[in-house]
């Protein structure tokens, strides 16, 4: 429908006396069979669909308000309003509404607001059957106006009364030149009564009142006798703020007269609300509803206003190149730049109340106007109010449409530098906040969060944003994201341990676990190149228990995926035992930490994870083994000996010249399915363009082939055969086993760390009988594997190593 005049929004009061917008349609008044009666009906402009559906009853009270407003109530506690976009549209549909009620159009309020119960009372008392007679406006009668008009406020009827003759007789503008002359008498008294009759009158709520007292020509003597309050000792300085210190700064040129004087009001208004007016009562809190649709309906009208005026500009692109080259020039005064970027937040946030197709048109025109590159110079300034007005812009266009932004930044990483690009300026004010709560660093890391997630990632026939920009924010910004986490755990220890740093910590540390969560391919390559979760693993040892539980977090969604590539990893790394240390230097303490680290190793129990089992058994049992609160580590240990025995009868069923290969595969076979498995992810997430994983140390020195293997075991079978391992009195075997980060690597280490683990004896049918397989410590050698089995003569050196029984015994101590 093209015809503008008709054009509504529908309003209704909610709960909290605020207006909510309905949406924004077409208005029209029929007959509407349901009903009986004519109705107005508003269709939305979208789709057509029925936004209102109202029947213009005959004894219901319709107020017109400034042009372009009707508002009416059809139940209790329930207030609609419609706001025209012309004032021909409304004067129409306010002559249908005069017709059905048979009142003349030239009215502002179709009938008068009065309770049944006030009606009947009011009925029986011959003087309220006229208007209220009202003293003559003169000094003199000062006192008994004041008196009159508090007097009615109780009363619904007589407030509509006092209303309608006030109207009627211009007796605003009179009392307000009475204002001036008690001023020029420094008349107190004159002044303190004119308060309470100002007061009194805004509390009539009453829209055409309104009106004149917030004229250009009234509203400041209206501010001036609300300056003489007889509680204070002194009069307030209102008038003097409003016109002195308040100055309307243009920051654009606003040629628009009407809305120039709209800003004015709707501020100076507001400023009664908020300042000026004492803190309503409960029983006065519904006395100023309409002045608080005011200011709200002016406000709609100012944004409108406003996207037009944008609107017209975006021809203008000289006006509009001078505009954001103030914005980003650094030449330009501080205090220019601040008004600037303050006008930009407050036009962001008064778009708000716009329906969403507005406010789409909206944020499009400022990304035309070339916001986002102004955003990216402004937020790396100085100027702490400066950049936090710019952050509140940014986060406005991040939810508005991350897509957008995600678009501007691929295609500035075409031109420009890493260190310049958007998101990288992002990273760097959330990591330098000086803030000692990081405040503006959570609202930027919420930011960063909506922009990485790839559930508001579009996909179309010919490209997957989610593979495009996962490709570069990998390759171009995740370096500046993890920079603070590397540099402090250099040393294998905690650099810097203070609370701010650990916040700071813990906040990359919740984003890169949302990585883990959402991004399969780009964040397991980036972790497994530059071992990022052993870095990780070394604020365990963070004085600052909410980081230690941050980075066993970590682990644990890496863990949950129950990802093999992830469990080699985890294990050739040896990275359970800065999880196990921080177990054991915790004691007997119940609390959060020691349940989290429980709760890992009980997933891992229940789901079954055998390479991470058999590596926590075969490596850590001895040390975890007197945990007998829970019986997670029982658990594991069983897991582990049924698995043994499934494999021990796989073998006996197996010809034994196949035996010895069931177990072991060579470095290239290895080799062949890693890059198998990165060749198909490339295929399911688009080309990545991700530095491939180094192959690890520890894969180099596997043996060449399975033959060089076998002609070691050879070599060494008959000093096998005479040198067995003893029993010891568990009806076990004692070995020990290398957990170095270095001979996890496949390097050697003078400093290897220990621990010791007790395999006891199992069978299929619950006898004791002989534990064929016998574990040992991987020692690497440069061209082969070699078990070695720890001897009973070492039995008193472990056993001297076991520390007091009030502490756990630390793994590596």
């Amino acid at each position: 429908m093209s015809d503008t005049r008709r054009r509504v929004k529908v309003y209704t009061l909610n709960e909290d006396r605020q207006w909510d917008d309905r949406g924004t349609g077409h208005v029209s008044s029929t007959y509407v069979e349901e009903l009986k009666g004519m109705s107005l009906l508003v269709r939305a402009e979208s789709d057509g669909s029925l936004l209102l559906e109202s029947k213009i009853n005959p004894n219901t009270a319709y107020q017109k308000q400034q042009d372009t407003l009707i508002v009416w109530s059809e139940a209790e506690n329930y207030d609609l309003a419609l706001s025209f976009q012309e004032k021909a549209g409304c004067d129409e549909i306010w002559e249908k509404i005069c017709q059905v009620q048979g009142k003349d159009p030239s009215v502002e309020v179709t009938q008068d607001l009065i309770d049944e119960s006030e009606e009947e009372r009011f009925e029986e008392m011959p003087e309220t059957s006229h208007l209220i007679d009202l003293p003559t406006c003169e000094l003199s009668k000062l006192e008994e106006i004041a008196d009159l008009v508090t007097s009615v406020l109780s009363s619904p009827i007589r407030r509509e009364k006092l209303a309608l003759a006030l109207e009627n007789e211009g007796y605003i503008k009179k009392l307000l030149q009475l204002f001036q002359a008690c001023e020029d008498l420094e008349n107190n008294e004159g002044l303190h009564h004119l308060y309470e009759i100002i007061r009194g009158i805004l509390f009539l709520n009453k829209a055409t009142l309104f009106e004149v007292m917030f004229s250009d020509e009234c509203i400041m003597d209206v501010v001036g006798c609300l300056e003489y309050d007889p509680a204070l000792a002194q009069p307030k300085r209102h008038r003097e703020f409003l016109t002195k210190t308040a100055k309307f700064k243009e920051v654009i040129p606003i040629t628009d007269s009407e809305l120039r004087q709209k800003i004015h009001q709707t501020y100076r208004v507001q400023y009664i609300q908020d300042i000026i007016l004492p803190t309503p009562s409960v029983f006065e809190e519904n006395f100023l509803s309409t002045l608080t649709s005011f200011i709200f309906f002016n406000k709609v009208e100012i944004v409108s206003m406003l996207q037009q005026l944008f609107l017209f500009m975006q021809e203008d692109e000289k006006f509009l190149s001078e505009v954001f080259a103030q914005l980003t020039d650094e030449a330009t005064d501080d205090d220019k730049r601040r008004e600037l970027v303050n006008f930009f937040k407050e036009f962001c946030a008064f778009s708000q109340t716009l329906q969403p197709q507005n406010r789409d048109a909206f944020f499009k025109t400022l990304a035309k106007l070339g916001i986002l590159p102004a955003l990216e110079i402004v937020m790396g300034m100085d100027d702490l109010q400066v950049r936090s007005a710019a952050t509140d812009i940014f986060s406005y266009l991040v939810e508005f449409s991350p897509s957008m932004v995600r678009e501007f930044v691929m295609q500035e990483a075409q031109q420009s530098d890493d260190d310049i690009l958007l998101i990288n300026v992002v990273i760097e004010q959330m990591i330098c906040d000086t803030d000692p709560e990081l405040g503006g660093a959570v609202q930027l890391m919420g930011l960063l969060r909506t922009l990485i997630d790839p559930e508001n990632m579009l996909a179309t026939t010919n490209k997957t944003e989610k593979s495009e920009f996962l490709n570069f924010f990998y390759n171009h910004c995740m370096h500046v994201l993890t920079a603070p986490l590397l540099t402090n755990t250099s040393e294998d220890k905690c650099e810097k341990d203070n609370y701010q740093t650990a916040q700071l910590l813990a906040l990359i540390l919740e984003l890169l676990t949302f990585c883990v969560e959402h991004h399969t391919y780009h964040i397991k390559n980036y972790i497994m190149n530059k071992d990022l979760l052993r870095r990780v693993l070394v604020l365990m040892n963070s004085k600052h228990t909410f980081l230690a539980l941050c980075a066993l977090r970590f682990m644990r969604r890496i863990i949950g995926l129950k990802d093999e590539f992830y469990n080699r990893y985890i294990t050739k790394g040896n990275l359970f035992e800065p999880v196990i240390n921080a177990l054991l230097d915790n004691g007997t303490r119940y609390n959060l930490l020691n349940s989290a680290v429980i709760e890992l190793f009980e997933f891992i129990r229940v789901e079954d994870i055998k390479s991470l089992t058999a590596h926590i058994v075969e490596n850590f049992y001895k040390a975890l083994e007197s945990i007998e609160y829970v019986q997670t580590f029982k658990g594991l240990k069983t897991k582990y000996e049924q698995e043994k025995d499934r494999q021990n009868q796989k073998l006996n069923s197996v010809p034994s010249i196949l035996r010895s290969n069931r177990f072991r595969r060579d470095a290239k076979a290895l080799e062949d399915d890693e890059e198998m498995w990165f060749n198909e992810d490339d295929d399911e997430e688009g080309k990545a363009v991700v530095i491939p994983i180094e192959k690890s140390k520890t894969e180099d020195d596997f043996p060449d082939s399975y033959e060089k293997f076998m002609e070691t075991k050879k070599a060494k079978e008959s000093e096998d055969k005479e040198n067995l391992p003893k029993r010891t009195s568990s009806g076990g075997f004692k070995f020990t086993f290398s957990h170095s980060p270095s001979a996890a690597n496949g390097t050697n280490s003078a400093n290897s760390k220990s621990v010791v683990a007790q395999t006891t004896s199992a069978s299929s049918n619950g006898s004791s009988s002989k534990t064929t397989n016998l574990a040992a410590s991987v020692t690497a050698t440069k061209g082969s594997l070699v078990g070695l089995v720890d001897y009973p003569d070492d039995e008193e050196e472990d056993e001297e190593e076991e520390s007091s029984p009030r502490k756990r015994p630390r793994l590596g101590s």
